[in-house]
């Protein structure tokens, strides 16, 4: 039979993937979120039980999934009630957290009797609702096989990385070189609208060279049309490149693009556009537009 699932956290990401999880047939037990509206919402949508305390996500559960904001929020929710009586729960956390977040997480379930998995995500709104995910799991090879019948119901590809916080790690970089990619198209779009050229035919030619990246596919158009509808956030985005920030620090590494690219998106967050699209980096290097 399919397990009871519980969710903490059902903001963009997190409400889809309980959209996909109820139409794969799993009996959704528990939503709660720090935003009850979100929670309420979602669950009388999918007329499923929304629950305002933390342990009665457990209670309900036999695996539960967390997607939370970062560290903090983590933190939060393991010392807030979310491992009582937690023994044989398993805990899915979808959030990008840094390594030692998930290393902390695991020896804190470890306590309780339950198992943690980091699943970190490399996808966006559109493929959590469809159930194709690119997933890096990160915790103890057997945790991985007791997850993964549920997992495969979320993801087109999923790959096991290696123990507690590798995952976290390759997350880490896969974000902090998309982020490199987005400032980068941003620029040379917009020195090329600054020189008058058709932004069409550039980014055609972008894809047809070695300019091309995922990027241009997904956000090309987007800075061109300034349409930033909100997949992932520049918030985010400014979060994540300090997460790669700080492990190239502790090892002794100068990233100069990362960091370039991290104070971009803080110009983002402290003008009052965090919550636009990462796309949204174009309003600093387009020559007419506010941002900048």
């Amino acid at each position: 039979m399919p397990q009871k699932i519980g969710f903490v956290g059902v903001g963009r990401m997190g409400s889809n993937m309980v959209r996909r999880l109820k139409d794969c047939g799993y009996e959704i037990a528990a939503v709660y979120d720090a935003n009850s509206s979100a929670a309420q919402a979602l669950a009388q949508e999918l007329s499923c039980p929304v629950v305002s305390e933390l342990k009665e996500v457990t209670r309900l559960s036999e695996v539960i999934f967390t997607v939370v904001t970062g560290d903090k929020a983590m933190k939060q929710i393991f010392k807030g009630g979310l491992l009582n009586r937690a023994r044989g729960r398993l805990f899915i956390n979808c959030a990008t957290l840094t390594p030692n977040a998930h290393i902390w997480a695991e020896a804190r379930a470890h306590k309780s009797g339950a198992q943690t998995l980091e699943a970190c995500m490399a996808s966006s709104i559109t493929q959590a609702r469809q159930g194709s995910l690119y997933l890096m799991c990160g915790g103890k090879p057997e945790v991985y096989e007791r997850a993964k019948p549920i997992l495969e119901k979320l993801s087109a590809s999923m790959r096991y990385i290696g123990l507690a916080g590798t995952a976290a790690q390759v997350k880490a970089l896969v974000n902090m070189v998309m982020n490199i990619n987005t400032a980068g198209l941003a620029e040379g779009l917009g020195l090329g609208h600054a020189l008058g050229l058709d932004l069409t035919m550039l980014r055609e030619v972008f894809s047809q060279t070695g300019a091309n990246s995922q990027v241009l596919k997904t956000d090309g158009e987007d800075m061109q049309n300034r349409e930033h509808a909100c997949f992932f956030s520049s918030a985010h985005a400014a979060k994540d490149s300090g997460i790669a920030l700080k492990l190239s620090k502790a090892l002794g590494l100068n990233l100069p693009l990362a960091a370039a690219t991290k104070r971009q998106y803080e110009r983002m967050v402290a003008q009052g556009f965090g919550e636009l699209d990462k796309s949204g980096i174009a309003e600093l290097t387009f020559k007419d537009r506010a941002a900048r």
